[in-house]
C-alpha cells in the first residue's frame, strides 16, 4: 500500500476584512521578523564552525520556518476575496454571520463563520467550509438544521442570526 492521499480540497477564497487586515499585518510583522533573524544568523555564521554552532542551526531552522509562512502569505492573499459585511438579507446565514444554535439538549452555543484562513475555534469562529456552516448556509431563524459529527447526528434549532464585526 502506497503512501498516496488525493490532494485536499482548495480552501474558500473568502475573508472577512478584519481577518483580511490580520494577514496582512502578520506578513509586515515577518518582513521585520525576518530581518532580526538574518543579522543573527550572521552573527552565529562568524563564529566558526558551523556544524556544531546550536545558534548557526537554529537560525537556520527559524528562518527557514518564516520564509515558508512568507510565502503562503503571498500567494494566498491576492487569492482572497473580502466578503462585504452584510448579506442583502441579514435574516438568513450567510458568510460572516454570528450564529445562535441550540441544541436538544437546550444547550446555547455561538458561532461565526469565517473563512478558513481566520479560523479561531476557541473563540467560537468555525470555518465555512466545515460540515456545520455548510448546513447552516441559508437558513433562518427557528430553522432546525442537522449535522452529521463523529459522535453521530446533531439537530440544532437557530435561536438568532446576526452581523456584527468581531470584537477584540
Amino acid at each position: 500500500m502506497g503512501r498516496y492521499r488525493p490532494p485536499q480540497p482548495k480552501p474558500s477564497p473568502y475573508i472577512t476584512r478584519e481577518g483580511y487586515d490580520q494577514l496582512q499585518t502578520e506578513l509586515r510583522s515577518l518582513w521585520v521578523r525576518r530581518a532580526e533573524v538574518t543579522q543573527a544568523l550572521a552573527a552565529a555564521a562568524a563564529e566558526g564552525d558551523r556544524s556544531e554552532n546550536a545558534e548557526y542551526i537554529y537560525r537556520k531552522k527559524e528562518l527557514r520556518e518564516i520564509d515558508r509562512r512568507i510565502r503562503y502569505l503571498q500567494k494566498r492573499l491576492p487569492e482572497l476575496t473580502i466578503a462585504p459585511d452584510a448579506p442583502s438579507n441579514p435574516q438568513q446565514v450567510f458568510f460572516g454571520a454570528r450564529v445562535t444554535l441550540e441544541n436538544d439538549n437546550g444547550q446555547t452555543v455561538e458561532y461565526r463563520i469565517v473563512g478558513p484562513d481566520e479560523l479561531a475555534p476557541d473563540q467560537g469562529d468555525i470555518s465555512v467550509d466545515s460540515p456545520l456552516a455548510r448546513a447552516l448556509l441559508k437558513k433562518k431563524v427557528d430553522d432546525e438544521v442537522a449535522v452529521e459529527t463523529p459522535g453521530g447526528q446533531v439537530t440544532y434549532y437557530i435561536n438568532a442570526v446576526h452581523y456584527t464585526p468581531k470584537q477584540n
